[in-house]
């Protein structure tokens, strides 16, 4: 094992949505891959968008790492996303997400637009990521997602080239809605390498740029 400091991976699910776990498990789950910090950001929409951010907020009394509360604000209409993203942040959010154009779903063209107009923390899996969007998310300070996902992942050397050109940064994330999604900050390095990166960017992107979120939201 090398000596190397403890993921962030800012995006997973739990059963309140579409995955398997109550939230101490899926920290614990989490831990033992060596993730020091989690958000969990359940699906949300504006009909659950405060109770996903309250849910977090009482699970981080049992759970064995540190949680983010959060919401991944999912096929949301363009026009309604910044209103959900405004909810999430005054209902206490530590993290907010967005779920970004993929090409394994059907999310609506204008969504990577939008909720980086809306200032979302991180764009999950933007894999129809256009370049003059990816200008606007390193202007405004958008993280971009390189997804562990299957079936998102398609899209990863897409979204990284696109990022490098325009400026904007990036994370790793996992997307976890099973057990078997955590992975270690050593596979997180290689699945951006796969995307393209180089060694050293790839360190960066995975070690420093979460951090680097963290910080500037004052959670760290």
């Amino acid at each position: 094992m090398t000596d190397s400091p403890g993921m962030i991976d800012l995006h997973s699910h739990t059963f309140a949505s579409d995955g398997e776990l109550v939230p101490a498990e899926q920290a614990r789950r989490a831990e033992v891959q060596g993730v020091e910090v989690l958000g969990v950001t359940d699906h949300a929409d504006a009909s659950n968008v405060e109770d996903c951010v309250e849910r977090v907020e009482s699970a981080k009394q049992t759970a064995s790492i540190r949680l983010l509360s959060g919401v991944e604000v999912t096929h949301v209409p363009p026009e309604r996303i910044a209103s959900v993203v405004e909810r999430a942040r005054e209902a206490g959010a530590d993290i907010v997400v967005a779920h970004g154009e993929t090409p394994v779903e059907p999310v609506a063209e204008g969504t990577n637009r939008a909720a980086i107009e809306a200032g979302v923390d991180v764009l999950g899996h933007p894999g129809r990521i256009k370049p003059e969007d990816a200008e606007l998310a390193a202007e405004l300070g958008v993280r971009l997602e390189i997804t562990a996902r299957g079936g998102h992942s398609l899209a990863n050397g897409h979204v990284a080239r696109v990022a490098k050109e325009a400026g904007a940064k990036l994370v790793v994330d996992t997307d976890a809605h099973h057990p078997r999604d955590f992975i270690t900050r050593d596979r997180a390095v290689e699945i951006a390498r796969l995307a393209g990166l180089s060694e050293e960017r790839a360190v960066e992107v995975v070690d420093e740029n979460p951090r680097e979120l963290l910080d500037e939201k004052g959670l760290l």
